[in-house]
């Protein structure tokens, strides 16, 4: 299985990234699975019904979320009738939506996608260890599906790297966001799972974590907001990883960082 994760989303420069590139990249690469974090897509806080659906005319097969998730507040109600908006599973007991979801992929498999948050420097949320480990178990890699993807979203590389190891084996793809910097480990982990730390965002990179510069400078140096943050504007990199599967056990058989377009270096697995 061929499988694209695209990195944060950030406000409309990041949309225009999704719409102008992933349509063609689906074709070019014959993509069976793709995925895309939303969580900071609407004005870079939340995220809207309008621009889930956007997404998934895109081509995008599942939408993914994190701590921003209900900075929209219509993202409380319209997720439950948006079965492939996939909120932190370890969200307390109630939350709306839903933690994982199985969905149909465009070679006509199964994928399970399973969306964390990590709890080291974050609202710390139910173990993010035992939730995965339960929402694992109940949909086996290999058995009930055909691949199975973890978006974990979370601050501390350390935590990202332990999540890692721990779906080692029982996951295609361990990716972390969040952080907005896409990291140079994207590797094959010893039991088969490909992981990265962070996949970065999807947003312009002329700016602080895809914020305009001056009001992130201002707070550094006098400690005092001032205004509201607001996106960059500038030409956004599509960043994401690319992943392709051994279709007999849905382990990762190669892994390669994604860029295209915007200020970053570009960056295409070699193996499509």
């Amino acid at each position: 299985m061929r499988i694209l994760f695209i990195g944060d989303v950030v406000g409309r420069t990041g949309r225009t990234a999704i719409t102008d590139y992933l349509p063609g990249m689906i074709r070019d690469w014959s993509l069976d699975l793709v995925i895309v974090n939303g969580e900071n897509s609407a004005g870079g806080f939340g995220i809207t019904e309008a621009i889930y659906q956007e997404f998934l005319d895109a081509g995008a097969d599942a939408v993914t979320l994190g701590n921003h998730a209900w900075d929209q507040r219509e993202a409380l109600v319209f997720i439950e009738r948006a079965p492939r908006l996939i909120r932190p599973a370890n969200m307390p007991s109630g939350t709306p939506g839903r933690g994982a979801a199985l969905v149909d992929t465009k070679n006509g498999k199964r994928a399970l996608v399973v969306n964390a948050m990590g709890r080291v420097f974050m609202t710390p949320f139910d173990d993010p260890f035992a939730v995965l480990a339960r929402e694992l178990a109940a949909c086996p890699l290999g058995e009930a599906a055909d691949a199975v993807v973890v978006d974990f979203h979370c601050e501390a590389t350390s935590e990202k790297q332990g999540i890692g190891f721990f779906c080692d084996g029982r996951a295609s793809l361990v990716v972390g966001t969040h952080t907005h910097v896409p990291t140079a480990d994207h590797q094959i982990l010893p039991g088969g799972t490909a992981y990265m730390s962070d996949a970065g965002m999807t947003g312009d990179y002329d700016s602080i974590i895809g914020m305009q510069k001056e009001e992130p400078l201002r707070r550094f140096q006098s400690g005092i907001p001032s205004a509201r943050f607001e996106p960059a504007t500038g030409e956004a990199t599509l960043s994401g990883v690319a992943v392709e599967t051994d279709d007999a056990t849905g382990l990762a058989k190669k892994i390669a960082p994604v860029r295209r377009g915007g200020r970053l270096s570009p960056a295409s697995p070699d193996f499509w």
